[in-house]
């Protein structure tokens, strides 16, 4: 089957504090992204990657892959004002593929089984997604009291999110919704049902200076995935 990922990177990443958007911010003399794409590469060679990136780093992005001697091959989209619109941006450019994967630009810590676990369960199943398990206490509320819930009905949820072409497509024929906040949960408010798949917990998404921090850390301790 013609595989294919969508790394989305189309945040601002002002949770971060600075400048550069943190898809770009450097970790060990490569910017974020870059890592991510190098997992993907290293994973499968041929999978055709798509980035969709903001309008206004494009040409920054370039100019970072010819510094580095980035020559994984990729296609970049217009990035959307939200992740669901910068997903859809991207689809024309995999519609020719047959299983699709959707990761956040800024988890380049993803294992490499992990992800062939997600496409080959997508493969099977329609629909796979990682998630990891939830080690703190939760609380739910509801009518302004609160009340436990027991943590172990609870998950993380991570990318690569993968699915079938048509699965995909066929969800993004609806409109945005707030509630959309990542692929599984658009593909299943059409009746599909998605497998969870054990996630790997280095698989963190750099969104906060502490997150930058555990990066710098893991990279430190040799956690390049390879």
């Amino acid at each position: 089957m013609k595989r294919a990922v969508i790394i989305v990177a189309g945040g601002k990443g002002l949770r971060m504090g600075g400048e550069l958007p943190k898809q770009f911010i450097p970790l060990q003399g490569k910017p974020v992204l870059m890592h991510t794409l190098e997992v993907f590469h290293r994973w499968d060679a041929s999978v055709r990657i798509v980035l969709a990136l903001p309008d206004v780093y494009q040409t920054y992005w370039e100019m970072l892959c010819r510094e580095l001697n980035c020559n994984i091959p990729h296609r970049i989209v217009h990035g959307g004002e939200t992740r669901y619109h910068s997903t859809q941006n991207a689809l024309s450019e995999v519609a020719d593929c047959d299983i699709i994967g959707v990761h956040d630009g800024v988890r380049p810590f993803v294992a490499i089984e992990v992800i062939a676990s997600c496409f080959q369960a997508a493969e099977e199943k329609g629909a796979a997604i990682p998630v990891v398990p939830h080690s703190e206490s939760l609380r739910v509320k509801e009518g302004g009291q609160s009340r436990a819930v027991d943590r172990s009905n609870y998950y993380i949820v991570q990318t690569p999110q993968v699915f079938l072409r048509n699965w995909l497509f066929e969800a993004y024929k609806q409109p945005w919704q707030p509630l959309f906040t990542e692929e599984a949960s658009i593909v299943e408010t059409t009746g599909k049902s998605i497998c969870l798949i054990e996630g790997n917990l280095e698989n963190i998404k750099i969104t906060t200076p502490i997150d930058l921090l555990t990066a710098e850390w893991l990279l430190k301790k040799g956690c390049r995935n390879e």
